[in-house]
């Protein structure tokens, strides 16, 4: 393992954790009506910091590998997209967009995902847990809408 090329991949995700916690769920996400199958608020910040963990190891384990340079740019890609939707979803309240936002991720994921897995077997697989994070995100994104569109 390339340890310097793990925490520059980890480094990348300062990007999405910092507006994470830059924009804040607070007041008005609590009051919106949410499906009954929402994780509760601490479990977002613990699942992030495994998967950033994780997505990181699997960049650094393909980077280390000849011909991977298109796998690392859809991984590029991936974080930069994470990166938006905090600030559209929580600071702009934008539902919907945050909605189209995520449904790319997770387009982007899938496709990072696939990519690591044909270079090296772990690394597609230590994104299977992000894809479904994603996945359950997207899930929710699009029912609090559903659930609040008059307040969107």
């Amino acid at each position: 393992m390339n340890w310097l090329l793990f925490f520059t991949f980890l480094a990348a995700c300062i990007a999405p954790a910092a507006a994470g916690m830059l924009f804040r769920p607070g007041e008005w996400y609590r009051d919106l009506s949410k499906p009954s199958w929402t994780p509760p608020n601490w479990l977002f910040p613990v699942v992030w910091a495994f998967l950033y963990v994780t997505m990181s190891l699997a960049a650094a384990r393909v980077a280390s590998l000849p011909g991977t340079s298109q796998a690392i740019a859809f991984w590029a890609v991936q974080i930069s997209i994470a990166s938006l939707w905090s600030g559209v979803f929580f600071g702009l309240r934008k539902m919907a967009t945050g909605g189209v936002i995520i449904a790319t991720l997770w387009a982007a994921v899938a496709v990072t995902m696939v990519a690591f897995w044909s270079h090296d077997t772990i690394s597609g697989v230590l994104l299977v847990p992000y894809l479904i994070w994603v996945s359950v995100a997207l899930a929710l994104n699009w029912s609090v809408w559903g659930l609040n569109r008059k307040a969107a």
